[in-house]
């Protein structure tokens, strides 16, 4: 006599793959979720809260104010009304030549300053990593120390350093038959370049110089190996390995110097080629608070935004696109 062995019913446990889970499992689990849960709003909360603080609002509150104007009926001796204008105020930035020329002199100072900073941090960090800088310390904190003074306060210095008749170097210039403006026309932006230069490339070079010590030293030591001399290391095999590094310097670099204020502001008292519009930035200070025109300075103040937006997107679209043709 045969028996049929009857096919066993897979149970819940078995169609899920373990045991079953008892109630205090099934509450301990959904403890644990909530422990996570609780600490990723305790980590992520205060970022977030600052994001909207600092960003979302004032964004937001910039796009209100560029579609909305205030307008004074009866020649204007009547009380103010705010009107609902669309994109008056856009047209108006777009179509301003001073505005369209600040842009092109910021184009012109991203072009010269970009370049310099990321180059010349790069270099030092390379000088400071390879030994040949003796008291490396005491050259870190020197090249450090101006990127711990002000902006204000550099530009100032600066300042007095520009000015003919009071400024030491234009004097030693001067003794040489030698004769510098370095607020005229064909100087201003190389000056504003120097100050620039002056107070963030020891700060760069820094953040260089930390992505350099975390290069494995095997890999240097096997290109030396290989009969690789100090230069060709540091171009063909740290470089590089520090290009995320070099990225995100040059994007911020670019989104600092899109925001060209505190330097041609204050230069503006002693140069006449500085004018009060003479950069994005200052164009939107002089429109909300020398002609109180707040709709304007908002839609200028949007339109620089996404310009910024744009061209980050554009760097870091561009150096995704050239590692991925690389890594094929």
């Amino acid at each position: 006599m045969t028996t049929t062995a009857q096919p066993r019913v897979p149970t819940d446990a078995a169609r899920a793959g373990g045991p079953a889970l008892s109630d205090s499992g099934r509450r301990a689990r959904r403890t644990a979720g909530r422990r996570r849960f609780g600490a990723v709003v305790v980590l992520m909360g205060p970022f977030f809260v600052l994001l909207t603080t600092v960003f979302l609002i004032p964004v937001g509150t910039a796009v209100y104010l560029s579609f909305y104007s205030d307008d004074q009926p009866g020649l204007g001796f009547g009380p103010e009304n705010t009107v609902f204008v669309g994109l008056r105020s856009y047209a108006a930035v777009l179509t301003d030549p001073t505005f369209l020329g600040g842009l092109g002199t910021v184009a012109l100072y991203c072009l010269i300053y970009i370049p310099l900073m990321v180059v010349g941090a790069l270099v030092l960090a390379l000088l400071l990593d390879s030994g040949v800088v003796r008291l490396r310390a005491f050259a870190q904190l020197g090249l450090f120390l101006p990127h711990a003074v002000p902006g204000i306060i550099a530009a100032l210095i600066w300042l007095y350093l520009y000015t003919p008749g009071i400024s030491p170097i234009i004097d030693l210039f001067a003794r040489a038959d030698i004769t510098i403006d370095f607020l005229g026309i064909h100087a201003v932006i190389p000056s504003i370049v120097n100050i620039a230069l002056w107070s963030n490339l020891g700060y760069n070079m820094v953040v260089f110089y930390a992505a350099l010590q975390a290069v494995p030293r095997e890999v240097i030591e096997a290109s030396v190996v290989d009969g690789a001399g100090p230069v060709r290391t540091a171009l063909q095999v740290k470089t590089p390995l520090v290009r995320a590094s070099i990225v995100m310097v040059a994007i911020f670099t670019l989104i600092w110097a899109l925001q060209l204020f505190t330097e041609p502001m204050l230069l503006s008292q002693s140069s006449p080629m500085i004018s009060s519009r003479f950069s994005p930035s200052m164009y939107i200070y002089d429109a909300a608070f020398t002609r109180n025109n707040y709709s304007l300075a908002a839609a200028a103040s949007v339109v620089l935004l996404v310009c910024t937006i744009a061209l980050s997107y554009g760097v870091t679209r561009f150096t995704s696109r050239a590692d991925a043709e690389e890594a094929r």
